[in-house]
């Protein structure tokens, strides 16, 4: 097994091996496994010591910033609060400096009290109960070994536990399923406790100790779960449920919350009181010996456990699953199941979970019931795309205010100051608006943004570029606020309006720049009593103005023709300069021929269009044709030069369908574990990742609506997406919108402006 090794950050340390309970679903006593027999009832001192010089040494070797340390057992309250202080304190001494210790206690809780509690709250211990639901469903299990319930005694502690004192000491609660209780009322007992997190937990079964099923059904803890999941949905969800938190981030894209669900690597490792190190105990479920390592704290190393095939083989993702699980579309989101779960005797661990058709059913169950909720509407509201998108470029912006914290120098804190104060007003925000919302802006963003966080000198441009969207957006207010911006090369240029030359070549200095209501004036600094220019945004190219074009389009509001923005050249193609008057007539009616096909092939895509893209930028006579999409926001394209107006009209509709693409990603998660299956084109003989499948696939949708010839294989690539295990619910939700698009176009012959006139 290759790859390199994954340092533990989660340590299970058992301090005492036996219970005071007799639990007859227990994997440490009833199980296969019996080497609980042979190990002392208490942890030795040495025991201790030695686990805790390793876990300092593996915390340094890995540069750990923290680690959790679970007292486990048997029963960890059995061991005492004496040997439960030392514990801690060795841990506590051994790491200081070097890694933060984060200590946790698992316990029936039937010895639980203050004094354990005061101690538990002098070392940061918190504490998690095991709580089965009901009396009725607690007592089914959790007995003592003469059958008296337990149940009483665990409601009295998890009280104390809730205590004002004790609150923050609060893990939560655990609870083993047994599908013969009552769901209902096993959820609501668990949740009438107000615990800060309830942890479902599924019997530990194998392939040839299969868990119970009364009534034979495949299903039956899915049905269990999922009648919990109704429950707790209708009541507004009012307490974290671990199990369901995991499905639900991992069908959004997210990472599994849970080591019994998800693909992420196990981190774990346990120390049983003999210093014996062993793999995680669920394992003893399977076999005896099943969890054995063979190494041992006053020996060996935890990366020498790390090293070992059995821990190296729950640490390998989707390749440690079965070829069922491969192929499965919720693998993701139940990464085959519990490692343990998946043990057979005649083939080992190589199977799916012997919980396969309850966890496949719960993660769809799950979906079907949760999936609008978790959905971003960005997916289906082109509004809210562009809404997200502003919100995302505002981010970045604050985020480079944060990461400067006071190294921008006078003319940052200058330019950020005259920002707020411009949001101020109304015809200030519109104004910010359109200029942080012009795509390029992200561009100046992001290249500051890695700029500081890589710790490049700046040169003061950060600060250059944010004084130039200032001045940019009071001068769109008509605000009469000097903004002081830089002029390199004797210019400087305002966003989405056009270039200000006030200089020459080597030319370096600075202006003061105020609306005017229609135009600006602009003042060089040192130029004394001269008397200061005044530019019309209506002027056309002269000495010392060039503005940004605008472009009209037939059912649009019109487009820049933005061939003057320093940041325009983002599309990873050569660009062209600017324009001429003559250069830029001939391509404004391009594209009005363009569009015009457009309106009347697809008017619902065309007017879609129109509403997002804003910037269009032409590529230099050098680049291939087409349209490009680059390192910017929402609403640009670069158009190459030449073609018809059938070509444009591709070239566009085709650009505008990566870019939105690109944008949805931006927003929200599509899908996960991109890289991980290779899917085959159905247009071609060429097997690529899922994201390559979803962005031709998605292209070629839109093109087909235009000219039906690229609908040939999408509804094969369609069936290919859905049954595939990347799709997010957003990425699902995505596809839908495509099937609707495409309904009733394949096979066709063609319609309205369609084939009959652009593929002739």
């Amino acid at each position: 097994m290759t790859g390199p090794l994954v340092p533990f950050r989660e340590i299970v340390l058992k301090v005492h091996s036996r219970c005071d309970l007799a639990c007859d679903h227990c994997y440490v006593y009833e199980h296969a496994d019996q080497s609980w027999r042979t190990r002392p009832k208490t942890i030795s001192d040495d025991a201790i010591s030695w686990t805790a010089r390793r876990l300092a040494e593996h915390a340094a070797t890995h540069g750990l910033s923290s680690l959790s340390v679970i007292l486990h057992g048997g029963e960890p309250l059995l061991a005492g609060p004496a040997r439960l202080r030392r514990v801690c304190e060795e841990l506590g001494s051994a790491l200081h400096g070097i890694a933060e210790l984060d200590l946790r206690i698992h316990t029936n809780g039937v010895q639980l009290s203050p004094r354990y509690l005061d101690l538990f709250d002098e070392f940061g211990v918190r504490v998690g109960i095991s709580l089965d639901g009901d009396r009725t469903a607690n007592d089914r299990h959790r007995r003592f070994a003469n059958g008296r319930t337990s149940h009483p005694l665990v409601l009295d502690a998890v009280k104390l536990l809730r205590q004002e004192r004790y609150r923050h000491l609060d893990l939560g609660l655990l609870c083993t399923i047994d599908i013969r209780n009552d769901p209902i009322a096993v959820y609501e007992a668990l949740a009438e406790q107000e615990p800060p997190l309830v942890d479902f937990l599924l019997p530990h079964a194998t392939w040839d100790e299969p868990p119970p099923r009364p009534d034979g059904s495949p299903t039956a803890y899915a049905d269990w779960l999922l009648a919990v999941f109704d429950r707790w949905t209708e009541q507004g969800r009012p307490v974290p449920v671990r199990l369901f938190a995991s499905v639900l981030s991992s069908l959004s894209g997210g990472p599994s919350l849970t080591e019994s669900l998800g693909l992420a690597p196990t981190d774990l490792v346990v120390v049983e009181t003999d210093g014996q190190l062993e793999q995680v105990d669920s394992l003893k479920s399977a076999y005896e010996g099943a969890a054995a390592t063979g190494f041992d704290v006053f020996t060996n190393s935890f990366d020498e456990v790390a090293a070992h095939p059995g821990v190296r083989a729950r640490q390998l993702g989707l390749a440690g699953v079965s070829e069922t699980c491969r192929s499965c579309p919720v693998v993701r989101s139940c990464g085959g199941g519990l490692y343990t779960h998946r043990y057979r005797s005649a083939g080992g661990f190589d199977n799916p979970s012997v919980y396969c058709a309850d966890l496949k059913a719960l993660v769809r169950g799950i979906e079907e019931r949760a999936g609008a909720s978790l959905g971003s509407p960005a997916v289906t509201e082109p509004n809210e795309l562009a809404a997200e998108q502003q919100d995302l470029t505002r981010t970045l912006l604050a985020a480079l205010n944060e990461e400067l914290d006071g190294r921008g120098g006078e003319s940052w804190d200058r330019a950020w100051e005259l920002a707020v104060r411009i949001e101020g007003t109304a015809a200030g925000a519109a104004g910010l608006d359109a200029v942080l919302g012009h795509p390029f802006t992200r561009g100046r963003l992001l290249d500051a943004l890695e700029g500081v966080r890589a710790g490049r000198p700046d040169d003061g441009r950060a600060a250059e570029r944010l004084a130039a969207s200032v001045a940019a957006a009071a001068v769109r207010a008509g605000l009469d606020l000097p903004v002081r911006v830089t002029c390199r090369d004797g210019r400087f240029h305002l966003p989405t309006l056009g270039t200000v030359r006030i200089g020459g070549p080597g030319d370096r200095g600075a202006a003061l720049v105020r609306g005017t209501g229609g135009g600006f004036t602009v003042r060089r600094e040192g130029d004394g009593g001269h008397p200061e220019p005044h530019i019309a945004l209506s002027d056309t190219d002269g000495p010392h103005w060039q503005p940004v074009r605008r472009v009209a389009a037939p059912g649009a509001p019109g487009f820049l023709l933005d061939d003057l923005d320093p940041y325009r050249d983002c599309f990873g193609a050569p660009v062209a300069p600017r324009l001429g008057r003559d250069g830029a007539e001939a391509w404004g009616a391009r594209l009005a021929a363009a569009w015009a096909l457009l309106e009347d092939a697809v008017p619902e895509l065309a007017a879609e269009a129109a509403g997002a893209l804003t910037t269009l930028t032409p590529l230099a006579p050098s680049a291939a044709g087409g349209a490009a999409v680059g390192r910017h926001g929402y609403g640009a394209l670069a158009i190459g030069a030449g073609g018809d107006a059938r070509e444009l009209a591709l070239a566009l509709l085709g650009g505008f369908r990566r870019a939105k693409l690109r944008a949805l990603a931006e927003v929200t998660d599509l899908y996960a574990s991109d890289g991980s299956w290779d899917h085959r084109l159905p247009w071609r003989e060429e097997s690529v990742s899922f994201s390559r499948l979803l962005t031709e696939t998605y292209e070629r949708a839109g093109l087909g609506l235009f000219a039906p010839r690229f609908l040939k294989g999408v509804p094969e690539a369609l069936d290919m997406i859905e049954k595939a295990a990347e799709p997010t619910v957003d990425g699902k939700r995505l596809l839908a919108v495509v099937r609707k698009e495409i309904s009733g176009t394949h096979g066709t012959t063609g319609g309205k402006g369609r084939d009959a006139v652009l593929d002739q």
